[in-house]
């Protein structure tokens, strides 16, 4: 692999290009992968357009100063971020427990970044160059820039602009206001000057002179108080549109954090030249020997068609990130990729996804955003989809079209999230008919989330009766083509305004269905989020009434439980779930029934204090050699071969008819992660 078309990681590679010295050197904790699906390579090719030098230091050792130098000084400043996911998501699960895996490094290695990089990266710069202006951007800046909840340390944080000690945070997906602010550095301007970019966040020590801003609780008020950070929280929420919104400012213990109006949306001649700078769209040749990038994988063949999403799910970062007004490149642009896409040496004829956070949307909401904003205290869907909502899917339906017409393409799928209600909202089935015949690879994944009506509401999610519409008009239209094809719904457990009583409402849908996931995601409290709000404070921030949150891990593991309650590892929680519930009715021999008692009741703990899994592995050893009972009163042991496990054996090697026939979905193996570059998302 030719590395010459990337940018310089070495000072050798700055003198193939002729460069003395850079003027910005861009920091990351990702590997280098120049690919549009990472923020890095879209703003190191946005700035070398427009004229600028741009060097690529990607997971630089921490424990000195020495990966930091070896670009040298650059002229203009140090641009710096975790990469596409936030340092500590990458790092945790929702259990707080360290992955095993890191898609962004090479061969998936861990520990190639600290956790809060973009924190620890700046403290370095700060060490290794005195007074160099440093820039923070991306995902974990973004959703940082005010005082925020942080789960893994579960206390409140400062502004991340605050804590890493850098001199300016781009938020949203940032190619304007780069541009904006390497201009003004090249002019000579102080980068303490720069206070009246829109994307932008500043530290002042005075608000002498400001006007048109909304100040909200301050830091301190925020750490003492949850009502206080509640509040904070539903102004920020108020104030992100380009349009309508005002200048945020929030006290510090030094200082005011500003957040200046988000920028404008990208038009669409804007989007398509982003999308068409020369990107090498592969990790740089220095990873080929670890093995690569795992992440090009899931970007490599797909094709991003869209930005920003009106759907407004309350656990869904995207709001504060890409913003709710939907911008969308053209079918030209698109067509164009897809057929570079078809010269790559390891392309076999399929497109994997063409979409965006929310792939069928490819427009603002309604006429009225682009001039007004997007509406300050109601949301495009829910509850319901609003009166001016412009439901149109002929043009995303034309792009699939020309795209799977190309030369070498065998097919297209959509992969990306899909709003159901969406579809359903739209008066023609030309786009649901097309979806079905042409691009779903064998499974549709959409994300009803849950089905109780109380955890939809504080989700901002459609309620589950059309879920259930959308499910019999998938199957119906898969019928009449002879296609076997399913639904994969995608459940989350524990999140705020889910106690145990909904958590047995969403088994008891699973049980009629006759479908059991094999994964489940927690509530995964990533900052940014109304969810994550109403996690730390108890409180619904746009309403100010309480919330019941379930926090205690018992609790939690119940819930999860209970969405997996066929499994036998998983009994002692689903009958403490169910006892505590007041459910015993579901405990039993009858059709509705969860589970079916013990024989021995001395057997069965409901305490919750021990751990249910070693138990019932102890209970599974211990009784193994009194087969009749167990099997009796049991799912089946491993090994076992009655008429039973004969019977479901069957149902597996049959499965395509079956689970058409009983509206179940093929079981998925993949849950949504929260990040900029993935391209599937929980819609």
């Amino acid at each position: 692999m030719d590395n010459n078309g990337f940018l310089p990681i070495n000072k050798e590679d700055m003198l193939k290009r002729g460069w003395e010295q850079l003027d910005f050197i861009l920091v990351t904790g990702d590997a280098y992968v120049d690919h549009h699906s990472f923020g890095a390579a879209i703003i190191s090719r946005v700035l070398v357009s427009k004229g600028y030098k741009v060097g690529i230091i990607a997971q630089p050792s921490w424990k000195d100063t020495e990966d930091f130098k070896k670009l040298g000084t650059p002229r203009l400043g140090f641009l710096v971020n975790s990469g596409n996911m936030d340092s500590m998501v990458n790092h945790y699960t929702v259990s707080k427990k360290l992955r095993d895996k890191d898609m962004y490094s090479p061969g998936g290695q861990m520990g190639l970044r600290p956790d809060r990089a973009t924190i620890v990266y700046c403290n370095k710069i700060r060490e290794a160059f005195k007074g160099i202006p440093i820039i923070i951007g991306g995902i974990e800046a973004s959703l940082r820039r005010f005082a925020h909840y942080d789960y893994w340390s579960d206390k409140v944080r400062k502004s991340m602009l605050i804590d890493s000690t850098a001199d300016l945070l781009i938020y949203g997906m940032s190619e304007k206001q780069i541009v904006e602010v390497a201009d003004r550095l090249n002019e000579g301007k102080d980068i303490k000057s720069i206070t009246d970019v829109p994307g932008t966040c500043y530290v002042t020590e005075s608000l002498q002179g400001m006007e048109n801003y909304i100040e909200i609780p301050s830091y301190k008020e925020v750490c003492k108080d949850k009502i206080k950070y509640a509040e904070a929280f539903k102004m920020q929420y108020d104030e992100q549109d380009p349009i309508r919104g005002n200048t945020v400012v929030q006290k510090h213990t030094n200082g005011y954090l500003v957040q200046n109006k988000p920028e404008m949306p990208l038009t669409r001649e804007e989007l398509d030249k982003v999308y068409a700078l020369p990107y090498e769209k592969n990790y740089h040749p220095i990873y080929e020997e670890a093995g690569g990038i795992p992440a090009i994988e899931e970007v490599k063949f797909s094709i991003v068609s869209s930005r920003g999403c009106f759907g407004s799910c309350a656990f869904c970062a995207i709001t504060f990130h890409q913003g709710r007004i939907v911008q969308s490149r053209s079918e030209a642009s698109i067509v164009e990729e897809a057929k570079d896409i078809t010269e790559f040496k390891d392309f076999k004829g399929y497109i994997h996804d063409v979409g965006g956070p929310t792939a069928n949307f490819r427009h603002p909401a309604c006429k009225k955003q682009l001039k007004l904003g997007a509406c300050k205290d109601k949301q495009c869907l829910y509850p319901n989809p609003c009166k001016n909502l412009d439901v149109d899917h002929m043009e995303y339906l034309q792009v699939l079209k020309s795209v799977r017409e190309l030369p070498k393409i065998k097919k297209v799928f959509v992969r990306s999230g899909l709003r159901y209600d969406y579809m359903m909202a739209d008066t023609k089935d030309t786009f649901f008919k097309e979806l079905v015949k042409h691009h779903v690879s064998g499974k549709l994944k959409v994300a009803p989330e849950h089905v109780s009506p109380i955890v939809l509401k504080f989700m901002g999610k459609p309620a589950g009766k059309t879920y259930d519409k959308f499910t019999d008009k998938f199957y119906k239209i898969n019928c009449e083509m002879g296609k076997k094809q399913y639904v994969i719904p995608y459940l989350m457990s524990s999140h705020p305004g889910c106690s145990i009583k909904e958590a047995v409402e969403l088994a008891e849908y699973l049980r009629d269905i006759k479908y059991q996931p094999e994964q489940v995601q927690d509530f995964y409290p990533t900052p940014g989020t109304l969810s994550t709000t109403m996690f730390y404070t108890g409180l619904d921030p746009l309403t100010m009434k309480e919330v019941h949150v379930p926090k205690i891990r018992h609790e939690k593991a119940m819930q999860r439980a209970l969405l997996q309650y066929k499994d036998p590892m998983k009994y002692d929680l689903v009958y403490s779930a169910l006892v505590e519930a007041g459910r015993e009715d579901l405990i039993g021999f009858g059709e509705k029934c969860l589970i079916k008692p013990r024989k021995n009741k001395m057997e069965v703990r409901t305490d919750g204090k021990k751990d249910s899994l070693k138990n019932e592995r102890k209970w599974i050893k211990n009784h193994t050699s009194q087969k009749g009972d167990y099997n009796k009163d049991r799912e089946k042991p491993r090994g076992s071969k009655d008429k039973n496990m004969a019977d479901k054996s069957k149902l597996v090697n049959k499965k395509g008819k079956n689970l058409m026939n009983e509206g179940l979905g093929k079981k998925s193996n993949k849950v949504s992660k929260y990040n900029e570059g993935k391209k599937s998302s929980r819609r």
